[in-house]
């Protein structure tokens, strides 16, 4: 299957024009605050834009590290006119405000610092910047389509026919790619995905994509899992993962650990998305999870769910253990948990 056979077999919002692309000096991405009600794009035209843009939800998932290298290859354009040391003092304020968008998902933090050493190479040898650095950007999107189509593969192997599947917000490319597969093998499933509070990604953005490709799914409110594996409808658990650590403990957005533990207690599988575990992150005590605004969790899409006076706490992601995951779905195929480090140290 080539690239454009993939890009086809996905929904809307997966598409890869749709997630994020460079057009005309400036970083568009489709707007997944109004999805699915509206399919609007938003443009910047700086890096302070790109970083906010990440920063309000504007993107999300795999889409933040593709705004922030279009933002630093937008930023080459524009500083293309200074000296070689002003623009490497550029490009280091730029990467440090943008990784700060996101403290969780290193995954940014890992191709930001990749740009970071093409840069370096475009400017020691007198090259485009801009160009090199969107050449680069091309490539890497490349190997990570074909590595989200091996998962798919993988992941696809692991259902049977008639399977009911819970996933948690939105696991993106791997899962769609595994459901249209399994789908055009010939298997049939059904599909639970909670609403994930507060910006409902679940019920925005995960059902109308996997209703996109036909596959069947039902919504569910995030106190609901437990109940419904409980009454054996679920026999998978898919998500992504923000993070995963060298030993194996898989970061996600929160309520992905409350998922697993009644996942676990009535034998249901667990088995998360990755395209690599961080090398950079060993073990528990090396995460930092994002604290995000606990305003956000006082209102649902604009409207106040609770009196202006009343505390919260918004921890973004949660971290389930090794021992709750049944297999790390990666392109070398599924892994064990605990043995990571083998092709990720």
């Amino acid at each position: 299957m080539d690239l454009n056979e993939i890009n086809a077999l996905l929904p809307f919002l997966l598409r890869r024009e749709n997630v994020a692309r460079y057009e005309g000096g400036e970083v568009v991405m489709c707007d997944r605050r109004q999805y699915p009600f509206e399919k609007t794009f938003f443009r910047c035209q700086d890096v302070e834009c790109a970083a906010r843009a990440i920063e309000d939800m504007v993107t999300q998932g795999g889409g933040p590290q593709y705004v922030a290298l279009y933002a630093m290859a937008m930023l080459a354009g524009q500083v293309a006119n200074r000296k070689a040391a002003q623009q490497r003092e550029a490009f280091k304020k730029a990467n440090l405000r943008l990784i700060k968008t996101r403290p969780t998902n290193t995954s940014m933090a890992r191709h930001l610092e990749n740009a970071m050493g093409v840069i370096d190479q475009a400017l020691d040898q007198g090259q485009d910047v801009e160009a090199a650095l969107l050449d680069w950007i091309e490539k890497i999107r490349d190997l990570s389509y074909e590595k989200h189509l091996k998962c798919g593969e993988y992941g696809a192997s692991l259902i049977e026919d008639g399977d009911g599947i819970l996933t948690m917000c939105f696991a993106e490319t791997s899962l769609l790619m595994t459901l249209a597969i399994a789908k055009k093998s010939g298997k049939a499933m059904h599909v639970f995905t909670p609403e994930t509070r507060p910006y409902l990604q679940g019920a925005r953005l995960t059902a109308p994509s996997i209703h996109e490709i036909g596959v069947p799914v039902q919504i569910i409110t995030d106190n609901m899992p437990a109940h419904v594996i409980s009454q054996g409808k679920i026999q998978k658990y898919f998500t992504a993962a923000d993070l995963i650590t060298l030993d194996g403990h898989v970061v996600n957005k929160i309520g992905t650990f409350q998922n697993a533990l009644a996942a676990h207690h009535h034998g249901v599988p667990y088995f998360v998305f990755t395209q690599a575990a961080d090398k950079h992150k060993p073990n528990r005590e090396s995460i930092e999870i994002e604290a995000r605004n606990p305003d956000e969790i006082k209102m649902c899409r604009g409207v106040p769910t609770t009196s202006q006076e009343i505390d919260a706490y918004y921890p973004a992601f949660d971290i389930t253990p090794p021992n709750f995951v049944a297999g790390v779905i990666t392109q070398h195929g599924i892994l064990s948990p605990y043995d990571l480090a083998r092709y990720f140290g």
